[in-house]
C-alpha cells in the first residue's frame, strides 16, 4: 500500500491517467538519507505504474539533468505533467547551481511528449519558462521558484500556471506564498504578484489546483515548518481565496488529486521515513502513501476520508496479532488501544493510539508521544490503520493523525476503557508485494527474539 522504487525514496510527485485506465506516477527519487544535498539527490524522475493507485509497479526513469550549462543541469525538481493535444506538456524545476550561500538557484522548464503514459519527453528549447520576477519575488538567496502547476484560465483561453515562491515584501521566515503567472501558449508567460501570500507561512510548497463539480477552485499547499498540507477555496481562479485549514495532518506531504477507478476524487501524499529504520534515525524523504477520498461539500471545510477502494484489499476479520492491519473501535468515553507489544508474549504496549474525546494520539515505547492532535469535535469511532511502522488515525471517518514506529511485535488489538479490556477485531491487509526485501519494502516488524 505504499510505494517507493526498490533501494530509493520518493518525494514529491505528479499523477497521470492514460485512456486505458492505467495510472502513472513521475517522482522525485533520492538515497535514504537525513543531509539533502541540492545538486546530487534528485536528478531523475522515478516512474511506476498501476491500474488501482494501490499496486504500483516500478518502470525506471523517464526524465533527468539538462546539459551542462543549462538551468537544469545540476537537479530536477517538482514536476506537473498533463494532457495537450494529442499528447503531454509538462512544467518543471530547474536548478542550475547555488549561490554563495548555499541557496538553490530555481526556474520552471517545459518539456513535451508525443506519448500520453508520461515517458518520451523532449525540452522546449534550452532555457527556462518561467523565473522569479523581482518586483514581487525573492530571487538569489532565499529565493523561491519551484512546483509549477498549470491549468486552463477561467477567465479566457489561455492557461495559469502557480508556484512555489518567496514574497519580496515579507520578512524570509514568513514570505512563503504560492506566485502566479499567465500565458496564452504555454511558452511565453506574464508573472503577476503572488495569488495567494498568507504571511504566516516559511514555505508553501507543491501547489496544486482543483476545479470543483461547481466551478469553484480547490488550492492545496504544503506547509514546510509544520509538514502538513492545506486547503483554501475560491469561487475563480483569481480569488478571493478562502483558507480552510489544514486538509492533512503532520507527516502527510506533497499531495496531488486524481480521479480514481470508481470515478470518485481522491489524494494521494508522500509519507516520511527514518534513516535505518529505527525510532532514533533522522527522518528522510519516504514513501507514496495510499489514497484518501477527498470531500469538499458547500461551505464545510474539505477534508479526507478512508477511500472505500482499499477495502479489497483487506482480509477477513480476526483476533489473532497482524503487523499490517485495519480496525474500528466505538469511543464514549477515554480508551487507550494497544497496537503492538515490546516482546512477542509481553504485556508492555510498545504502540497504541489513545483518546479522550477531542485529543487524539500515538504513542510508542515507554509511553513516548510519537504524534497528537486536537478534533474539532469529539471522536464516536476510531479507524486505525498500520502498516509496518506506519499508522493513520481517522476519527469518524476523517483523515486525523500519522505516526511512525519501528517498535514491537505484533499482538491483539486490546482496547482499555474505564480500568476494562476487551480484544479489537482486525482486518489484516494484503500488501501489493509481501515478498520485497529491499531498502524501500515495508518494515517487516521486529526479529523475534
Amino acid at each position: 500500500m505504499r510505494y517507493a522504487p526498490p533501494g530509493l525514496c520518493v518525494n514529491d510527485f505528479a499523477l497521470l491517467r492514460d485512456e486505458d485506465g492505467t495510472y502513472s506516477v513521475l517522482h522525485l527519487q533520492g538515497p535514504w538519507t537525513a543531509e539533502f544535498d541540492h545538486l546530487r539527490m534528485e536528478t531523475s524522475y522515478g516512474r511506476a505504474t498501476s491500474t488501482d493507485l494501490v499496486h504500483w509497479q516500478p518502470q525506471g526513469p523517464a526524465f533527468g539533468n539538462g546539459l551542462p550549462g543549462r538551468f537544469d543541469a545540476q537537479a530536477v525538481w517538482t514536476m506537473h505533467p498533463f494532457r495537450y493535444g494529442d499528447g503531454m506538456a509538462m512544467f518543471y524545476t530547474g536548478v542550475s547551481g547555488l549561490t554563495s550561500a548555499g541557496w538553490p538557484l530555481q526556474a520552471v522548464g517545459l518539456a513535451y511528449s508525443d506519448r500520453t503514459d508520461g515517458t518520451g519527453w523532449r525540452r522546449h528549447g534550452t532555457g527556462p519558462v518561467a523565473e522569479a520576477d523581482p518586483r514581487w519575488y525573492r530571487t538569489g538567496e532565499q529565493m523561491g521558484w519551484r512546483d509549477p502547476f498549470v491549468v486552463r484560465d477561467d477567465e479566457g483561453d489561455g492557461w495559469v500556471m502557480v508556484v512555489c515562491a518567496s514574497d519580496a515584501s515579507l520578512p524570509v521566515e514568513v514570505s512563503g506564498c504560492v506566485a502566479l503567472a499567465t500565458s496564452d501558449d504555454l511558452e511565453h508567460w506574464t508573472v503577476h504578484p503572488p495569488l495567494v501570500s498568507p504571511g504566516d507561512v516559511n514555505e508553501l510548497e507543491c501547489p496544486v489546483l482543483e476545479r470543483l463539480d461547481d466551478g469553484s477552485w480547490l488550492l492545496l499547499g504544503s506547509i514546510g515548518a509544520t509538514r502538513g498540507f492545506e486547503a483554501w477555496t475560491a469561487p475563480r481562479l483569481r480569488g478571493p481565496w478562502t483558507r480552510r485549514g489544514p486538509l492533512g495532518p503532520t507527516g502527510s506531504y506533497a499531495p496531488r488529486v486524481v480521479v480514481a477507478p470508481d470515478g470518485s476524487r481522491v489524494v494521494l501524499h508522500t509519507t516520511p521515513r527514518r534513516v535505518g529504520l529505527s525510532n532514533t534515525g533522522d527522518r528522510c524523504r519516504g514513501m507514496l502513501a495510499q489514497p484518501k477520498s477527498l470531500v469538499v461539500q458547500g461551505d464545510c471545510a474539505p477534508h479526507l476520508e478512508w477511500w472505500p477502494g482499499l477495502n479489497a484489499w483487506l482480509g477477513e476479520e480476526t483476533d489473532r496479532p497482524a503487523l499490517h492491519a485495519v480496525g474500528d473501535i466505538g469511543i464514549s468515553g477515554p480508551v487507550e488501544i494497544t497496537l503492538r507489544t515490546d516482546t512477542p508474549d509481553g504485556d508492555r504496549s510498545a504502540l497504541a493510539v489513545g483518546c479522550d474525546g477531542k485529543n487524539l494520539w500515538v504513542t510508542g515505547p515507554d509511553g513516548t508521544r510519537l504524534g497528537e492532535t486536537v478534533l474539532t469535535e469529539p471522536a464516536a469511532v476510531l479507524r486505525i490503520l498500520t502498516i509496518g511502522e506506519y499508522v493513520e488515525v481517522y476519527a469518524d471517518n476523517v483523515f486525523a493523525l500519522t505516526a511512525l514506529c519501528y517498535s514491537g511485535y505484533p499482538a491483539r488489538w486490546t482496547a482499555v476503557t474505564e480500568g476494562h479490556s476487551h480484544t479489537i477485531p482486525v482486518r489484516p491487509v494484503r500488501l501489493p508485494e509481501p515478498h520485497r526485501d529491499d531498502a524501500s519494502a515495508i518494515w517487516p516488524g521486529a526479529v523475534p527474539q
